[in-house]
């Protein structure tokens, strides 16, 4: 709902002369330096502006500047805490989702705020989009910083629709029609359990979670390890803009992404089949390493990062923009917060 022209408050400078502001005259726009585009960057323009208030009062005019840039920081607003930045999203983006289908480990703060990625800091995240390997995900996250990191800690963004402007069309036409497979391997000491993955005990609940999800599995050692396998799509119209994405986890979750020393301790203990995590063509199919480092210069490409300060919010939009994370020191606390369903079948592309 518009609010162009909406009173926040009023007052008389001369008898029978009322002045109304509107509420998006209580912040100003900007970019952050370097020219480019995203994030927007939002900063109170009056005192004492409260982030929640001003949000729900405006949320088709967050959501068309969303759609446009694909990512606004809102900066200089300070939160004040974790409860305060769940209002937040649920004012512009609805309900928080739980962290459902599990890849990466991560400590739940307060409902349904989580801490990001808890990976060793000394490793970089690489850039990706949030649960594109589900069926249903979330079309907006958002970051908030409690605590910045002493050095590094930045979380990278990108562009997935220039991302996919940059791919060379033959590797865009081998994926549109293939897919690519995403094979997990759970119960040989590295990664996380099924258990903590599915956030169940029982294999029945799995097995029907899988079967409901277009997930194929295979027990292993009676049920103590376990194997799953996904076919999905890599690009996604978007929803409300019809541009074309490039979103996906191929990237992301395949054994070259990984940082030297990690991936080579890997390959000494497995096979590319018996991976805690590897990506493949849908039909199974290895993927040209050619590709993989030219599908990671795309990502590199279009990389924007900027450093944390304490109290920013950034909301993204998680089909247009990609995110990661840079190698950290110090104490960091950052929290996410996923929010507004979409499902594939809405967004994919033929």
């Amino acid at each position: 709902m518009s609010t162009e022209g909406s009173s926040f408050s009023s007052f008389r400078a001369r008898p029978r002369q009322a002045v109304r502001l509107s509420q998006e005259s209580l912040v100003k726009e900007s970019f952050l330096d370097g020219g480019a585009t995203l994030p927007l960057v939002i900063e109170p323009a009056a005192e004492n502006l409260n982030l929640v208030s001003w949000a729900a009062a405006n949320r088709d005019w967050v959501r068309e500047r969303l759609d446009r840039h694909g990512g606004v920081l809102f900066r200089n607003f300070d939160p004040k805490s974790v409860e305060v930045f769940e209002q937040f999203v649920t004012a512009v983006a609805g309900e928080p989702l739980r962290y459902s289908e599990r890849t990466s480990p991560r400590s739940q703060v307060s409902g349904r705020i989580y801490t990001s990625t808890d990976y060793p800091p000394q490793y970089p995240i690489f850039l990706h989009n949030e649960q594109s390997y589900n069926l249903r995900f979330p079309a907006v996250i958002s970051f908030y910083c409690v605590i910045p990191a002493a050095a590094g800690g930045e979380t990278p963004i990108a562009d997935n629709r220039k991302i996919f402007q940059r791919i060379d069309p033959e590797i865009r036409r081998r994926f549109a029609e293939r897919g690519y497979r995403y094979v997990r391997n759970f119960g040989d000491g590295f990664g996380l359990t099924w258990q903590e993955a599915f956030q169940t005990e029982d294999a029945a609940t799995v097995e029907r979670y899988c079967r409901d999800n277009q997930i194929d599995l295979e027990w292993k050692d009676a049920g103590r390890r376990l194997r799953t396998s996904q076919v999905r799509r890599a690009i996604a119209h978007h929803p409300r803009t019809g541009d074309l994405c490039w979103f996906n986890h191929l990237t992301f979750f395949h054994v070259s992404t990984l940082v030297p020393d990690v991936r080579d301790a890997l390959l000494a203990e497995f096979s590319q089949d018996d991976l805690p995590n590897n990506t493949f063509y849908g039909d199974g199919e290895p993927i040209e390493p050619e590709a993989m480092e030219h599908l990671r210069d795309a990502y590199r490409q279009e990389t924007v990062s900027f450093p944390w300060r304490q109290g920013d919010v950034l909301l993204l939009d998680n089909i247009s923009v990609a995110h990661g994370r840079q190698p950290f020191e110090g104490a960091r606390k950052t929290v996410v917060a996923m929010a507004n369903p979409v499902d594939w079948d809405v967004v994919a592309s033929g």
